[in-house]
């Protein structure tokens, strides 16, 4: 087949944003595992309790959506006053929160914005979908940490295939 007659298929916006949803529903789903007092106590060797990587994954997800829009590569704070949560109910209200912010502000991305190349949140230079990409990564990243702290507790972690 010569080079002119292939054609490429590609995952539209909207699928990419279904696909980041169902990566956030599971992690929720390993957030709401936890017993209160392991979510924010609980670790091994020197890893973060969960609650302090949730964390982290609600300060990227809106200030990134709502740079990937803007260019105002922001932190949560500058976006949503918040204090630390100091319970799984508080972390997950702003989970809940930042998944209706991520779904209004996806509709606002302006066609062609993922091929552009920006420093994000001051530091870090490459294209918008690999920005993008960087926040799903370092989900799944942490969500496995999630699921390893949950099965040290002897509580079995949901399906991974369950979003």
């Amino acid at each position: 087949m010569s080079k002119n007659t292939i054609s490429s298929s590609t995952i539209t916006e909207d699928e990419l944003l279904n696909h980041w949803q169902g990566h956030r529903r599971l992690t929720r789903k390993v957030i709401d595992a936890f017993p209160e007092d392991k979510l924010f106590n609980h670790r091994i060797g020197e890893m973060r309790p969960f609650a302090e990587m949730a964390m982290e994954l609600i300060d990227i997800a809106v200030p990134g959506v709502n740079g990937i829009v803007s260019g105002k590569w922001q932190r949560f704070e500058e976006i949503q006053d918040r204090k630390s949560p100091k319970t799984k109910e508080e972390i997950l209200k702003l989970w809940d929160w930042s998944t209706e912010k991520i779904d209004e502000l996806w509709a606002q991305i302006p066609e062609g914005r993922f091929q552009e190349t920006e420093v994000a949140f001051e530091i870090y230079e490459g294209t918008i979908w690999s920005h993008f990409f960087y926040f799903l990564d370092n989900e799944i990243h942490h969500r496995g940490q999630g699921y390893v702290y949950l099965r040290s507790l002897g509580i079995e972690p949901p399906f991974f295939w369950e979003r």
